[in-house]
């Protein structure tokens, strides 16, 4: 790609600030100092004697305490996430939301013996998902402060439910990891990753997916919309946008918007009877295509979304993507990337190790941080890659870039 008249594209991991270069060099002054710490502490952390000796002494006491809860949580992730599986298989947040409820009432809710209901209950509030309240004679049980907070966002619900599937293909982690293990169940549920580009398998469940990915983009939609104003925006054009949810709360938002949305054919036609039944109906132009190889829809765009669908695919698709939706921006236009993003503070739990391997089961795409985001799109031909702060990078994170202002001709 040759380019006239283009501003020189600053490199993504250049901050605004400019001390990335100064910071840099002290992190490398500094290095043999860290990795003689980090020797010293691994020794002395994979020493039994040095275990049993923090645990009993009082300063050392709660660090020691504090580690190994740390490390049994990990050795012990999976019993936790089945038990609140079957807490939403059982409809137990539900049925509590109503109030605090007695033990015959909760196991006849749903339909397990008593002794099972309390083995469960207890299971929950151990996870300060139900607390249990004994101050009368009869024990009563309610929602704790994660089964309260559950209950407020039912995307959560959803992918817990979805984790079925995931479970199974994370069965033989080795096996992913090694690319021997066989065809997975994500990769039949998402289209795009059983036949990139083209048209999704007869055995696609492209419904099922639609309302998983629905269940949580309100939530998503909020924490975009409230970091990042597009009120200047006049058309506005969002690709893989599902069943539109994302555009309805941007509609909500800002009346005067021109938006468009661009998905599969088969996620476009669900998309098009969804919004049709909503008061936006007239306002949110739904097209059928696929963003790799069809037209956009005509016209030029100020401002192209993302929303959770670059992590989805490989290097050398998102550059493909990113510069397709580069040539359909107006001069001095926008692309913007939301997802949970890896190395961001309390996100890369989510970022690395979640979606990490979802998307390896899924068979395409990775987590990025956004730096790597940045240089793809400064690939792209687009210019000031930056991040946009998000209250709560644990949902998403945000990086936009623009098309140069100047003339700009791509050969």
């Amino acid at each position: 790609m040759s380019t006239t008249e283009i501003e020189p594209a600053s490199p993504a991991s250049k901050r605004p600030s400019g001390w990335a270069d100064p910071i840099r060099e002290i992190r490398r002054f500094f290095r043999p100092s860290r990795e003689g710490w980090k020797s010293f502490r691994n020794r002395k952390l994979a020493d039994r004697a040095f275990h049993r000796s923090s645990a009993k002494f009082w300063l050392t006491r709660p660090f020691a305490r504090r580690s190994s809860r740390r490390l049994f949580d990990l050795v012990a992730g999976f019993v936790y996430s089945q038990v609140l599986a079957a807490a939403v298989e059982l409809n137990v947040f539900q049925h509590l939301s109503r109030g605090p409820r007695a033990l015959a009432d909760i196991a006849a809710a749903t339909g397990l013996k008593p002794e099972a209901a309390e083995r469960l209950l207890r299971a929950l509030a151990a996870l300060d998902l139900v607390e249990i309240d004994d101050s009368e004679d009869e024990i009563a049980y309610g929602l704790g402060p994660l089964g309260a907070a559950l209950v407020a966002n039912p995307g959560i619900e959803a992918m817990i439910r979805h984790h079925r599937d995931v479970y199974q293909d994370l069965s033989d982690p080795v096996a992913l990891l090694k690319g021997t293990a066989a065809p997975t169940r994500l990769s039949k549920l998402w289209p795009y990753a059983a036949a990139p580009g083209g048209t999704p398998p007869e055995d696609a469940d492209v419904a099922a997916y639609t309302d998983l990915m629905a269940a949580s983009q309100d939530f998503v939609a909020e924490e975009v919309l409230g970091s990042y104003d597009v009120s200047w925006a006049r058309r506005i054009l969002d690709l893989g946008g599902g069943d539109g949810r994302f555009l309805r709360k941007v509609a909500e938002h800002h009346p005067e918007a021109e938006l468009h949305l661009m998905d599969l054919p088969a996620v476009a036609e669900i998309a098009a009877k969804r919004i049709r039944d909503t008061r936006f109906g007239r306002r949110i132009h739904v097209h059928s295509g696929d963003f790799f190889n069809d037209p956009y829809p005509e016209g030029r765009f100020d401002l192209i979304t993302l929303v959770r669908i670059l992590h989805d695919h490989d290097d050398a698709e998102a550059v493909k993507l990113l510069t397709r939706a580069r040539e359909s921006l107006e001069p001095g236009g926008v692309v913007m990337v939301a997802e949970p993003m890896a190395g961001v503070g309390d996100s890369a739990p989510v970022a690395d190790v979640y979606f990490g391997f979802y998307l390896l089961a899924m068979g395409r795409g990775r987590p990025r941080t956004p730096d790597e985001i940045g240089r793809l799109m400064n690939a792209a031909g687009l210019t000031r890659a930056r991040e946009v702060p998000t209250a709560l990078p644990l949902a998403t994170s945000i990086v936009v870039a623009e098309i140069p202002r100047r003339n700009v001709i791509f050969t």
